[in-house]
C-alpha cells in the first residue's frame, strides 16, 4: 500500500503540481478559440436559443435509442455541477484570494472552445453498440484520429482511465461527501446513507440510457434553480457587499496584496493556479468526460450539439460557480489565514444569512449535485465499458459501481482521493492528443454549419 501511495504521490506531483495539466487543458482552449474564430462569442447565441428553447421538449425528440439535445445537456450538467461547485470555489479563494474567480472565468471561456470541439468530434465519430443503441466518446474520435495500433492502444488506455477515475473511485468521494453532509444536517449514520444512495444509483442504472436521461433532464433543472434561488437569497441580503466583491475579483486577479483583509500569502500565480484548476475540473472541459453524453443526442449536425455543450460550461461556471464565489464574498466569510475552506467555507456562507438552516440547506445541495454526479459519471464509464467488453459487462459494472458508492461513505481514504486525482489526470492526455491531432476535421465539420440568422422581433 506504501508503494502504491508513493506511486500515485508522485504522478500527482508531475501532473499536477508543475501545472502541465493546466498547460494542456487552457493551450487547447486558446487554440480552438482562435481556430474557430472564437465560437464560444459567435456561436452563444445559437447555444443559448438550442438549449434553453428545448428545455421543456423533454425527451420527446429523443429517438428511441438515444437522448434528446436537452437530455444530452442535463447528463453532462448532472456530471459537471458536483461537489466542486460548493467546494472548488471556496478552496480557489481560500488559497488564492477573490482574484482566483477572474481566472477562472477566463480558463472556462476558453474552455467552451475546447468542449465545443469534443462535443462535435463525440457526434461524429458516435457508434451503434452490439445492443442497437447510440454510444460514442473518446475513445471513438481517438481512434478516428490514429489508424492503427496506435489508436487502439490510447484509446484502451483512456478507457481504461475514466473508468477507474469516474465510474470507481470519482463515485466513491461523491458519496462520501453526500454521507458528511446528511451526518452534519440530519445525524444520519453514513452507512445507512450508503446503502441508501447505493440502492438509489442501481435502481437508476437499471434502467439503461432512457432512465438515466429522464432521471438527469427532471433532476437537474430543479436542483440548480434550487441552489441559484438559496445563493440569490444570500447574496441580496448583502447587496451592499456586492460591488466591493467584484473589486476584489479583479484587483485581487492582479494585485492580491492590495486587497485589505485579503488572504495572507495569496500571489498572482497562487490566484491563476487555483482559479484556472478549480474551472477546468468543474466543467471537464478537455477532460474527455461529457462528450459521452453529447455523443447520443439526436441531431441533424454534429456543430449543433457543440453550441450545446458550451452551454454546459457557461451554467457551470458562469453561474453555479460564481454564485458560490459571490455568496462567500459578500457575507464577508473569507478569514485571513484561510483557516476555512472548501464545503466549511460555503457552508459559513450560508449559515451567516440562513442559521441553522444553513447545513441543511447545503445538505440538500449535496445530495442533488453529488448524486446527479454520480449518474452522469456512471453513464461515461458504462460507454467504455461497452468498448472494452461489450454490453454483456453493464451489468457487472453497475454492480461494483454501487458497492463503490457505498464504500465510499464509510470513511475518508486518503489513496481512494489520490488515485482519483492521478487517473483524472492521466485520461486528459489522451483525450487532447486526438482533440489536437483533430483540427483539420474540427475546423471543417464546424466550416459545414452555418449559424441561423434569427429575425428581431
Amino acid at each position: 500500500m506504501e508503494v502504491l501511495n508513493n506511486i500515485v504521490t508522485a504522478v500527482n506531483g508531475i501532473l499536477w503540481d508543475k501545472n502541465i495539466l493546466l498547460v494542456l487543458l487552457v493551450g487547447t482552449g486558446i487554440w480552438y478559440t482562435f481556430q474557430l474564430k472564437f465560437i464560444q462569442v459567435r456561436g452563444f447565441g445559437e447555444g443559448w436559443r438550442r438549449t434553453f428553447g428545448g428545455i421543456f421538449k423533454k425527451g420527446g425528440d429523443a429517438g428511441k435509442d438515444g437522448m434528446s439535445q436537452f437530455q444530452a445537456l442535463a447528463t453532462a450538467i448532472a456530471a459537471q455541477v458536483g461537489t466542486g461547485n460548493l467546494a472548488g470555489a471556496a478552496t480557489a479563494i481560500a488559497v488564492g484570494g477573490p482574484g482566483a474567480i477572474f481566472w477562472m472565468w477566463i480558463s472556462a471561456f476558453f474552455g467552451m472552445a475546447t468542449i465545443y470541439a469534443e462535443a462535435t468530434m463525440a457526434q461524429k465519430y458516435k457508434q451503434v453498440d452490439d445492443s442497437g443503441a447510440v454510444t460514442g466518446g473518446p475513445v471513438y474520435y481517438i481512434k478516428g484520429a490514429f489508424k492503427g495500433t496506435f489508436g487502439k492502444v490510447l484509446a484502451g488506455v483512456f478507457a481504461v482511465f475514466i473508468i477507474f477515475a469516474l465510474g470507481f473511485m470519482g463515485n466513491a468521494v461523491q458519496s462520501n461527501s453526500i454521507a458528511s453532509a446528511f451526518d452534519t444536517a440530519f445525524h444520519i449514520p453514513p452507512i445507512v446513507m450508503g446503502i441508501i444512495l447505493a440502492v438509489m444509483a442501481f435502481a437508476v442504472f437499471s434502467g439503461g440510457i432512457k432512465r438515466i436521461a429522464k432521471v438527469t433532464e427532471t433532476v437537474v433543472p430543479v436542483m440548480a434553480l434550487f441552489y441559484i434561488i438559496g445563493a440569490l437569497v444570500v447574496i441580496f441580503a448583502n447587496f451592499k457587499n456586492i460591488p466591493l466583491a467584484f473589486e476584489e475579483i479583479f484587483v485581487g486577479a492582479f494585485a492580491p496584496q492590495a486587497i485589505a483583509g485579503g488572504v495572507v500569502g495569496a500571489t498572482i500565480q497562487k490566484a491563476m493556479s487555483k482559479g484556472v484548476a478549480r474551472g477546468l475540473f468543474s466543467n471537464e472541459a478537455g477532460m474527455g468526460s461529457t462528450p459521452h453524453a453529447h455523443a447520443v443526442a439526436k441531431v441533424n449536425h454534429p456543430a449543433e450539439q457543440g453550441f450545446v455543450a458550451m452551454m454546459g460550461v457557461f451554467i457551470d461556471t458562469f453561474v453555479i460557480l460564481n454564485l458560490t464565489a459571490l455568496v462567500i464574498l459578500t457575507t464577508r466569510s473569507l478569514t485571513p489565514d484561510g483557516s476555512i475552506t472548501g464545503t466549511a467555507l460555503t457552508q459559513a456562507a450560508f449559515q451567516s444569512v440562513f442559521g441553522k438552516f444553513g447545513p441543511i440547506f447545503i445538505a440538500i445541495c449535496m445530495f442533488f449535485f453529488a448524486f446527479s454526479t454520480v449518474i452522469g459519471w456512471y453513464f461515461f464509464g458504462e460507454a467504455n465499458v461497452k468498448y472494452l467488453f461489450g454490453t454483456k459487462a453493464v451489468k457487472i459494472y453497475a454492480v461494483l459501481v454501487c458497492v463503490c458508492v457505498l464504500l465510499g461513505t464509510l470513511g475518508e481514504v486518503e489513496i481512494v482521493w489520490s488515485a482519483a486525482d492521478m487517473f483524472n489526470g492521466l485520461m486528459v492526455i489522451p483525450n487532447l492528443i486526438a482533440l489536437l491531432a483533430l483540427t483539420k476535421v474540427v475546423k471543417q465539420v464546424n466550416s459545414e454549419f452555418t449559424i441561423p440568422k434569427r429575425k428581431k422581433n
